[in-house]
């Protein structure tokens, strides 16, 4: 249990973790009832939603540019956990579910996802390949998931039946929000639509949902990673024949887009980026030059850059925007801290430092292996 508490506590996560020998039990025998019923308690189903910018330096006045946040109370995030822990094995060692969706599962991770897409790549150059990396972006994904055609996919195609199929129906149906922007705050609306983003077990759901999507992708013959509602989309093709290679991928994203409308869900082309990757002498090589790719009936400019998973591409995947980037988050935060040093405990510093520069450091540094001697300088 975290020591924050949440807006919807009634009893602090402090005092609940001070006195778990009194709590603990009651709170596995409401987990246990559940189980056995096959319901999911009406007090958890409501949320407090937070809105917070989808990235930095954002218009902070459009409502487009916010992610919103469901705020559960921790009670029920305790619950979801142990329903979690009994879903997991069924839903994970499903041949249904995809194979390159990295998200919530044991030995896979943004940094996994990023060596599998960084191994395709420079095999690709080994080949004398180009690579084109589209990076997939859905709109509002979380809120539009279907409740009927979720449970139906957990039933026919992951083998959940009975009490557990049961259970998942309640916990998905009558759910609540509301907003609260100090000091004022929203009436509560009824949600009939999504699972709640900021919970335990809403996120596992979503993937399980868009699993599918990836036979869209395969029958293009068309590489893909998962992370969560993250697609990436690669295909490596020789750089003189670069028309047919993108005429694959305008098909592949078309059909990715249709299923995506076909069950509720709205890709956002003018929002999805595209990269073009490979060594400068291929890259220079390339008979007409790639400047736009059609996805999904959109032509996106290809961009210098492209952050994928928390990482700076470049288009000769040399690394060194990905270090610049680190190198000003990490000076911005330890010249912050300077400035509150002198009130800070120097176990509490320790603890600031790690949290905000170390932990850019150690993010996915692995993808760094074979980096430009300047770029690991400058970390």
């Amino acid at each position: 249990m975290p020591s924050k508490s949440s807006a919807l506590d009634i009893l602090p996560c402090l005092l609940l973790r001070s006195c778990a020998d009194v709590f603990a039990p009651a709170i596995a025998r409401l987990a246990n009832l559940s189980f056995e019923s096959g319901t999911f308690l009406s007090h958890y189903k409501g949320a407090q939603v937070l809105l917070l910018l989808k990235k930095p330096g954002l218009v902070s006045t459009s409502p487009g540019n916010y992610r919103s946040i469901s705020n559960l109370s921790t009670v029920s995030k305790l619950h979801e956990r142990l329903v979690l822990a009994r879903l997991r094995p069924q839903l994970f060692t499903s041949v249904h579910f995809s194979q390159y969706q990295s998200a919530y599962r044991t030995g896979h991770s943004t940094e996994t996802a990023l060596l599998e897409v960084f191994d395709g790549i420079y095999t690709a150059a080994d080949d004398k390949q180009i690579s084109v990396l589209i990076d997939i972006d859905l709109s509002a994904a979380y809120d539009t998931v279907d409740h009927s055609t979720l449970i139906e996919r957990l039933q026919s195609e992951f083998g959940v039946v009975d009490t557990a199929l049961h259970c998942l129906r309640f916990y998905l149906g009558d759910r609540t929000q509301y907003m609260n922007m100090t000091p004022h705050r929203s009436d509560s609306v009824r949600l009939d639509v999504g699972v709640p983003q900021g919970s335990v077990l809403g996120p596992v759901l979503f993937a399980v949902y868009v699993s599918p999507v990836a036979d869209a992708v395969s029958q293009h013959l068309v590489k893909y990673h998962q992370y969560a509602d993250d697609t990436q989309l690669r295909l490596s093709m020789r750089a003189d024949n670069t028309a047919a290679g993108l005429a694959v991928l305008a098909a592949c994203t078309a059909d990715v887009r249709q299923w995506y409308m076909q069950n509720g869900l709205q890709q956002n082309p003018n929002k999805s980026e595209a990269l073009v990757i490979g060594t400068p002498n291929q890259l220079h090589a390339t008979t007409s030059p790639v400047t736009t790719v059609s996805v999904a009936g959109v032509d996106l400019p290809v961009d210098e850059e492209l952050k994928v998973l928390g990482v700076v591409l470049n288009k000769r995947l040399l690394l060194n925007s990905h270090a610049t980037s680190v190198d000003r988050a990490c000076n911005y935060h330890a010249c912050a801290i300077r400035h509150i040093r002198h009130l800070l405990t120097t176990d509490l510093a320790v603890t600031l430092a790690c949290s905000l520069i170390l932990s850019r450091l150690d993010y996915c540094n692995s993808v760094l292996y074979g980096a430009p001697a300047g770029s690991i300088q400058k970390l």
